[in-house]
C-alpha cells in the first residue's frame, strides 16, 4: 500500500553530520527520515528554496529532458528498504505508455519536486524504517532514544528555510 508523503524538511544528523530529508504523510502522523548525500541535499534545498541558478544542475537538466521529449512524471515512490538502503522508482508517461525507472530516493524526490509530481512511500518502508539501527554501535541506547525523541517531535517549522 502506498502512502502519499511530502517533504517537510532537511536537517543534519547530529551524530554523523550527514543530511537527512524528512518526509511526512499528508496528515503528518508519521515521519520517514532518509539519509542522503550532501550534493543531493543541495539539489533538494535549491528547489525547496526556489533558487535560480545560471546553468541547469543535473536534476534540472533531467526535468528539461523529460519536458523536451514530451514525457510526464506521474509519481515517484520509495519502494523498499533493505540493509539500511532505501530504493525508489520514478513513474513516467510517454506516448501513452507508462515507464518505470529505478532511482535513488534523493534523486526521485529532487525530480518530483521539480515536476510537481506526488511522492509516495510503501507502507512497509515506513514500518521497516522504525526498526533501523540509527547508531553505528547497536548497543548505544542513548543515541537510539535521542533519535526517537528527535523524529517524534519534528514539525515543519523546525527546518526554517531548509538551510544546511
Amino acid at each position: 500500500m502506498l502512502i502519499e508523503m511530502k517533504v517537510t524538511g532537511l536537517t543534519i544528523d547530529p551524530f554523523t553530520s550527514m543530511p537527512i530529508i524528512i518526509l511526512k504523510d499528508m496528515e503528518e502522523r508519521s515521519a520517514l527520515p532518509i539519509w542522503i548525500g550532501l550534493i543531493e541535499a543541495s539539489a533538494i534545498a535549491t528547489e525547496l528554496e526556489k533558487i535560480q541558478l545560471s546553468r541547469p544542475m543535473t536534476h534540472d537538466l533531467l526535468k528539461n529532458i523529460i519536458d523536451a521529449v514530451g514525457a510526464e512524471v506521474l509519481r515517484v515512490a520509495v519502494t523498499d528498504l533493505a540493509d539500511n538502503t532505501f530504493y525508489a522508482r520514478i513513474y513516467l508517461r510517454h506516448g501513452g505508455q507508462e515507464i518505470e525507472m529505478d532511482a535513488r530516493p534523493s534523486d526521485a524526490i529532487a525530480i518530483a519536486l521539480r515536476t510537481k509530481a506526488p511522492i509516495f512511500v510503501e507502507k512497509s518502508v515506513v514500518e521497516k524504517s522504525r526498526k533501523i539501527d540509527l547508531s553505528k554501535d547497536s548497543d548505544d541506547e542513548a543515541k537510539k532514544q535521542k533519535w526517537t525523541e528527535i523524529l517524534e517531535s519534528l514539525n515543519p517549522e523546525d527546518f526554517g528555510k531548509y538551510k544546511m
